[in-house]
């Protein structure tokens, strides 16, 4: 408590923390204030026939689209134009020109981020006001005008409201505490906690006996405080290689020589793998759930089921968890294609050379970057899947046990990261004004 005092006591400090939790509170407000003309019952009729499909994207969105609310998609394209962008600075020159063009450069891809969000928003929302309207699920949808003015409603509302989030996001970042988008993020996340507590209390805890009670309770914080260290030990474990630079003759001194250490850390990707590999097994599910076609037998309907992580882990069909083994599988694949576009051993071992650094016991330039790449394979297939194990945890508790909880393992390492992230700027923050912080022994 004395170190939160300390962080009150800095008045920028202070008034950072003031306007991020503020920001906050106007996030919360708009994930609760419904769009006129939505049949929102139909529409809580059909995400209950989605099941578990949707936890992550509910997690994500802090139940926001669920309730279909102004801020229904959330950051979600925002987040989604900022991997997208991301990708293509590789097939792209010019984009990576930018990307290494300093501050200059990189106001430009947020300026072409922020055009990308817009674009996905517009194209999400349309598509989902035409394909709510044909379904059903808005009122005033019916003659030529009433279609066209509830497709613009829906489109305007959820197009402003992921705008709005955007500013928000970037306004924290400027003016309150960490990075914004994170920040929004995790709160939508930590929003859902308290229902899930409560599906957990009333499905393991209430009614039961007292030993009952106490071992259910043991066995659920257990659980959720190893999660939480795993993912600590994961988003904080590295390889350290050690570099040496040369000796060398300015004037009359001698200078360099001095030992340091390039961090390659075991999870190189974060979260982007499991987020990747989640999208891709959903989206058929989604689709197929909002067309009608998950319904039935046969081998497709099979497929669909392996797909879900609603049906992964249930001990009368254990067929469908194969789909646990693609989405293992995707994890991996997708660790490796990141961090290949985000990680240059090449261009590491190029600049080593020029600065006069090399690892000792290998020889500067090609040798370097070939050594760089063998450690990085090996940290790669050891960080992708000890996240698919953080990530599969939850999932298979909700499998075996049907505790429906959208608070999973990836949740948790969003939230982790995040957390672990601002507390280090709040901390830096602290430490030059000769404050002791939040880190600190």
């Amino acid at each position: 408590m004395s170190k939160i005092r300390d962080a009150f006591k800095i008045p920028d400090l202070r008034k950072r923390l003031l306007f991020t939790f503020l920001m906050l509170i106007v996030v919360r407000l708009g994930c609760q204030l419904p769009i006129p003309g939505v049949d929102s019952s139909a529409l809580k009729e059909l995400f209950g026939n989605l099941g578990d499909s949707l936890n992550f994207f509910t997690a994500i969105t802090g139940g926001s689209f669920e309730q279909m609310s102004v801020f229904a998609l959330n950051i979600t394209p925002y987040i989604t134009a900022s991997i997208i962008i991301e990708l293509l600075t590789i097939a792209f020159p010019a984009l990576e020109e930018m990307q290494r063009d300093g501050e200059a450069g990189r106001k430009k891809l947020v300026q072409i981020t922020r055009y990308t969000t817009l674009g996905l928003s517009l194209l999400e929302s349309i598509a989902m006001g035409i394909g709510f309207g044909r379904s059903g699920y808005l009122t005033s949808y019916s003659g030529a005008a009433g279609k066209f003015f509830s497709v613009v409603l829906l489109t305007a509302a959820l197009t402003g409201g992921s705008m709005i989030l955007m500013w928000i996001g970037e306004r924290i970042t400027v003016q309150g505490v960490g990075n914004g988008i994170s920040i929004v993020l995790i709160i939508n996340i930590i929003s859902r906690l308290p229902q899930d507590m409560t599906t957990l209390y009333n499905q393991f805890i209430k009614g039961k006996s007292v030993p009952n009670m106490i071992l259910a309770g043991v066995i659920i914080a257990a659980i959720i405080i190893g999660v939480v260290v795993l993912v600590v030990i994961l988003q904080g474990a590295e390889r350290r290689i050690p570099v040496q630079y040369s000796k060398k003759l300015q004037g009359r001194a001698m200078v360099g020589g001095q030992t340091t250490y390039i961090p390659l850390k075991v999870n190189t990707a974060g979260v982007i793998p499991v987020i990747f590999s989640q999208s891709l097994m959903q989206t058929p599910v989604i689709i197929a759930t909002l067309v009608h076609k998950n319904e039935g037998t046969g081998f497709w309907h099979g497929v669909l089921y392996a797909l879900s992580e609603g049906h992964w882990f249930d001990t009368d069909n254990w067929i469908y968890s194969l789909g646990c083994i693609l989405y293992v599988v995707l994890n991996i694949a997708f660790a490796y294609f990141y961090t290949s576009i985000t990680f240059n051993p090449l261009m590491i071992a190029d600049n080593l050379k020029k600065s006069g650094g090399f690892i000792p016991g290998i020889r500067p330039g090609k040798p370097t970057s070939t050594y760089l790449q063998t450690v990085l394979n090996r940290i790669i297939f050891i960080g992708a899947i000890g996240l698919s194990i953080v990530s599969v945890i939850p999932i298979a508790l909700n499998g075996l046990f049907k505790a429906n909880v959208s608070f999973g393992g990836t949740s948790i390492i969003i939230v982790v990261g995040v957390v672990i992230e601002t507390l280090n700027q709040i901390d830096s923050q602290m430490l030059v004004r000769n404050y002791k912080g939040f880190l600190a022994d």
